[in-house]
């Protein structure tokens, strides 16, 4: 359950930003939210739990 926030988060900024931005600027701002999403679920410690 702790891995659905950041997913929502994540799903969320990217709609906006799919829809704001574009051209390249796209490209990084869809990088920059999926690095920030992975290292949140990542630090959070939560998908070592999932997977065991």
């Amino acid at each position: 359950m702790d891995l659905i926030i950041p997913i929502i988060i994540a799903l969320v900024l990217v709609i906006i930003a799919w829809k704001v931005v574009a051209g390249l600027a796209k490209t990084v701002v869809l990088v920059v939210i999926l690095a920030a999403a992975a290292l949140w679920v990542w630090q959070s410690g939560a998908l070592a739990g999932a997977l065991a």
